[in-house]
């Protein structure tokens, strides 16, 4: 089962980082995100959710201008063999999160320390 957003929120805390949350729809583009420029404060990203043939898996964060080569991207992150983005059973296995929601805050559910953050 996921972390609530509570217990995300108390972990935080923890760790002394205050936090505000902005809800908003699942984002599945850069140009679904950027309807929402002047709302959002901040930097923006964009989260992609890849795996390789070995089953190792890898949150990749860039800025949301970057270009990414999925053909060559893999000898950038350690990767085994090209990559290809994961399944969405996986990513809630793992993240708990749905496609559209990727974030780092997921990797709190991510218990097994099975996905490599880039």
């Amino acid at each position: 089962m996921p972390k609530t957003e509570a217990e995300l929120n108390e972990f935080l805390a923890d760790l002394g980082i205050s936090v505000s949350t902005v809800r908003h729809p699942p984002l599945f583009t850069v140009a679904d995100s950027q309807s929402l420029r002047g709302e959002i404060p901040g930097g923006h990203t964009k989260n992609l959710f890849l795996k390789d043939k070995k089953d190792n898996f890898f949150l990749v964060t860039v800025g949301e201008e970057a270009v990414v080569d999925l053909k060559q991207i893999h000898h950038l992150i350690g990767a085994a063999s090209r990559v290809s983005f994961g399944k969405p059973e996986m990513l809630m296995e793992l993240l708990g999160v749905i496609p559209g929601a990727v974030t780092v805050f997921g990797l709190i559910n991510d218990r097994e320390g099975r996905v490599k953050v880039v």
